[in-house]
């Protein structure tokens, strides 16, 4: 596993899900536009629970919407996936932090860590996919209601939230995919193993023996030993 690669993915993770925090609890969502509007003395902020006002005079209020049945489908579907894109990023965040091999948690078993990781960074795609899909689902109602002549209420334009939004979902799943990529789930073994390349000497004394010249007489011909009985 490399160890810089799954630090990097922990980091984008844990940044996007604080980032994703952020997002849920800021009231800019949508802000009412003064675009054709004769009301230009206060703004509207809006999120998926509250809706607040601001007067030129640097008066501000907020109120909670009454009811959850009374809203829209899309704002209670929005509610669910930003929540469930920050439980999914902390348990990610947990995970990760697990499975790093630079980390004593979890024990030593490289293969059992890799694959904790590995259910972090997936945890991490999952999560930054809900809430791009949460926040892109509530800009896209925003831009129709803006861009429809026969629409009655008020209109409204995007909102810095949603950027913040759409950056955290974006370095959530780059995070998961660091996580994902760098874990290595065949590796079973503690230790590496290396291969010395060892192999036994040759017997010298039957080279040795076999390289000496035989011994000859005087009379120059060739006698070994066992030609003396």
């Amino acid at each position: 596993m490399n160890s810089a690669v799954e630090a990097l993915g922990l980091l984008l993770g844990v940044i996007a899900s604080f980032l994703l925090g952020i997002s849920l609890g800021n009231s800019t969502w949508r802000v009412s536009t003064v675009h054709n509007s004769v009301i230009t003395t206060s703004t509207i902020y809006e999120n998926l629970w509250m809706s607040c006002a601001t007067d030129s005079a640097g008066g501000f209020n907020c109120w909670m919407f009454p009811s959850l049945l009374a809203l829209s489908g899309y704002i209670q579907a929005c509610r669910a996936l930003m929540i469930a894109a920050i439980v999914m990023g902390v348990l990610g965040s947990i995970a990760a932090l697990i499975g790093l091999q630079c980390t004593k948690v979890g024990g030593d078993n490289y293969t059992v860590k890799g694959r904790i990781a590995g259910v972090g960074g997936v945890l991490y795609i999952l999560g930054g996919l809900c809430a791009m899909v949460a926040i892109s689902w509530y800009a896209f109602n925003i831009t129709r209601e803006f861009f429809d002549p026969l629409y009655p209420g008020i209109k409204y334009e995007i909102g810095p939230a949603l950027y913040i939004g759409w950056c955290a979902g974006t370095m959530a799943i780059f995070g998961g995919l660091c996580l994902v990529c760098s874990c290595k789930l065949g590796s079973s073994d503690k230790y590496p193993s290396y291969s010395y390349g060892y192999h036994p000497p040759k017997s010298t004394a039957l080279s040795a023996k076999a390289s000496q010249p035989e011994k000859t007489n005087a009379d120059g011909s060739f006698y070994g030993k066992n030609a003396y009985v």
